[in-house]
């Protein structure tokens, strides 16, 4: 553990030193959102969103670029300097950071130059949803086929369900759905960087009863990267996670949670996250059914902020459910 808290620590150093460096170099290359006007993850326009946030624009996007970055070169080369070595468990990881990092870039760049391009190159969000599926199934296919994971454990009854070859599917939809949902979280400023934290601590804590020292190590090179990156994202941010970073955030969460066959508490762990993509879900049905809104505005932070919460109060108490929600998760996985 005191080696795992110095990797922690050396990553944190790490990214803070590359942090301002970083951050002006995003001002140059303009990985700015250029209009006041938002769409949501669905490419709706959000008014209320636009009217509370406004003032945001011109802030540098894409800092989760920062974060893949550090977190494959210093697991890479602490994996080299331990026991561990590079496996097939760093491997995946980094093409689940890699992969959804590319995707997450590429969308967010449209939206910094504003490119208006037709078919599936202006990755619609059919399209979008699309390319993640099947990025999903190739990373649930490498866990089956490459670290012979089939199985789901049910924590309280200690049991497993086998699945076989049908482990692929259910591991594909547990990513794509923790990718969209760390990304739908990603809304105010530190809400998403600290909820993921928050979720990777009790990861951290859990893999620390196994024979992970693999993912151990992964899991302190990014605590410790996002805690920098924290410092920078709190409001107001300095720079923004943007695409790059919620996208590969998610879906490397989910993958923690399969390797460390714990899918089933990731929803009691990551349950902010759980409600905040049902609180678009219902939004989104109960609007397109009955022409009538569940909330004033959807994701539920930003509903309490058109009540008139300010938007560190609701990062603050969402925080705090991402710690009780943590526990609660760590209590069912033990039991």
């Amino acid at each position: 553990m005191v080696k795992l808290l110095g990797i922690l620590l050396f990553s944190f150093a790490a990214t803070f030193a590359a942090a301002v460096p970083f951050i002006n170099l995003l001002y140059k290359l303009k990985f700015q959102r250029q209009r006041e006007a938002q769409k949501d993850i669905f490419g709706h326009f959000t008014s209320i969103v636009n009217r509370l946030h406004g003032w945001k624009v011109g802030t540098p996007n894409a800092g989760g670029i920062l974060i893949i970055l550090v977190t494959i070169f210093f697991s890479a080369l602490f994996y080299k300097l331990t026991k561990y070595h590079l496996n097939w468990t760093a491997y995946i990881l980094y093409i689940t950071l890699t992969g959804f990092g590319i995707l997450g870039l590429y969308d967010d760049i449209r939206k910094f130059y504003g490119f208006k391009i037709a078919g599936v190159w202006g990755l619609r969000i059919r399209y979008k949803f699309l390319l993640q599926l099947l990025l999903s199934l190739l990373i649930g296919y490498l866990l089956f086929s490459k670290m012979g994971l089939s199985s789901i454990h049910v924590p309280i009854a200690n049991s497993n369900i086998e699945l076989g070859p049908f482990y692929i599917i259910w591991a594909a939809l547990i990513v794509f759905a923790t990718t969209n949902a760390v990304n739908i979280t990603d809304g105010l400023d530190g809400l998403a960087t600290g909820s993921v934290i928050i979720s990777l601590v009790a990861f951290w804590y859990l893999a620390s009863l196994t024979n992970f020292g693999d993912i151990d190590l992964f899991i302190a090179v990014t605590i410790g990267s996002l805690l920098a990156f924290l410092y920078f994202n709190i409001y107001p941010a300095r720079v923004w996670l943007g695409d790059t970073g919620a996208l590969p955030l998610g879906a490397m969460l989910a993958v923690v949670a399969l390797i460390l066959n714990a899918s089933l508490v990731l929803p009691f762990i990551g349950l902010i996250f759980v409600v905040e993509a049902a609180s678009s879900l219902a939004q989104m049905l109960s609007k397109g059914l009955f022409h009538q809104r569940v909330f004033i505005a959807a994701p539920l932070h930003h509903h309490f902020e058109a009540k008139g919460w300010d938007e560190t109060k609701v990062t603050m108490r969402f925080w705090l459910g991402s710690v009780a929600a943590a526990f609660i998760g760590v209590f069912i996985a033990l039991l």
